[in-house]
């Protein structure tokens, strides 16, 4: 039986396979017709493809150029001075900071110390370490900046705490070297007497300190008072974001937490910087048009309506330094 059904099946299929070429044969015009629309139909096809490969090319590109032009809208701005690595391009890692060769280590040895607007922390740390400060402490208005200078104290600490060891291994080594008894004792001498030295400076971070604080508006008492404060670049910008009376505050502010006797030390920005930064904000812009009170007041202001005894310009000592540093630098006497 499953013999004569393949057999039925086969004889089937050569019959309907004779029909299909008989119908070629006869209509050769309509076979190679279909064949055509056939080909057509694959070149539209392909034709369509490109298009649509096209436009996702150009879509990908314009959401690419969407996101170029986003960022370059949202450029970030710091509207309070509060650059990040604002010592990167203003001191020399050779030279160090110019303005430490005018400082006088009178104004900052043993003494309680200050500095507003302090960006990284490098100038404080700097200044605790060359003229050994008995505290120091720098605020800033940003609390990024202030995370950067303790990242830096910890650096510097590393440092500091690598040079001590070394110095006391090569102490050692030239103490066994020594011989007789009057060279060893004269060792120990020495040796005792650079430790004393060594302590008296103290660990960076018994000395330095650093707090995040907006100088003109905070409300925080004055827990102590300072012997040394230091203003360095920073009155341009509080004079753009709080006017003239932002201004007044500052002066009236660092008089009060100052020791009879105390120092500050300001660097104020001329009035063409003014002009170059007015535009990092709306309210620095409506700020500009309103102040009153130039650069070149600020000495009649300290002296005569806050109450400073006396001045000094400490600018030529800076004669020659490096772009950013041809500012002048002023030292008023409470």
């Amino acid at each position: 039986m499953t013999g004569e059904k393949e057999n039925k099946n086969g004889i089937m299929e050569r019959k309907r396979k004779r029909k299909q070429n008989d119908r070629n044969k006869k209509n050769p015009e309509e076979n190679q017709n279909n064949h055509n629309q056939d080909q057509d139909q694959d070149q539209k096809n392909a034709v369509k493809e490109d298009k649509e490969k096209k436009s996702e090319g150009k879509t990908t590109k314009q959401e690419v150029t969407s996101e170029d032009n986003n960022k370059r809208k949202h450029k970030i701005v710091f509207p309070f001075g509060n650059y990040r690595n604002y010592y990167g391009y203003r001191i020399n890692e050779v030279d160090g900071d110019p303005r430490l060769k005018v400082f006088e280590r009178d104004w900052f040895q043993g003494k309680d110390c200050l500095d507003i607007g302090c960006n990284s922390g490098i100038l404080t740390i700097q200044i605790a370490r060359k003229f050994h400060c008995k505290s120091i402490l720098g605020i800033d208005i940003d609390s990024d900046r202030v995370s950067d200078a303790y990242w830096h104290l910890r650096k510097f600490a590393r440092t500091e705490n690598v040079e001590k060891n070394s110095t006391k291994v090569t102490r050692l080594e030239v103490k066994n070297k020594v011989n007789g008894a009057k060279h060893s004792a004269s060792a120990s001498s020495v040796e005792s007497k650079e430790d004393s030295s060594a302590s008296s400076k103290g660990d960076l971070f018994d000395v330095v300190s650093f707090r995040q604080e907006n100088f003109v508006q905070s409300q925080r008492p004055s827990e102590k008072q300072y012997d040394t404060i230091l203003c360095l670049s920073v009155t341009k910008w509080i004079h753009l974001n709080w006017g003239d009376d932002g201004l007044i505050t500052l002066f009236s502010k660092i008089w009060r937490l100052l020791h009879p006797g105390g120092i500050l030390v300001l660097e104020p920005q001329p009035w063409q910087s003014y002009e170059k930064n007015r535009r990092v904000s709306e309210t620095t812009a409506m700020n500009y048009r309103t102040i009153t009170f130039r650069p070149e007041s600020f000495r009649e202001i300290l002296l005569d309506k806050i109450g400073f005894r006396r001045v000094e310009d400490i600018t030529d000592g800076l004669s020659g330094s490096k772009a950013g540093f041809d500012r002048p630098i002023f030292v008023y006497h409470k």
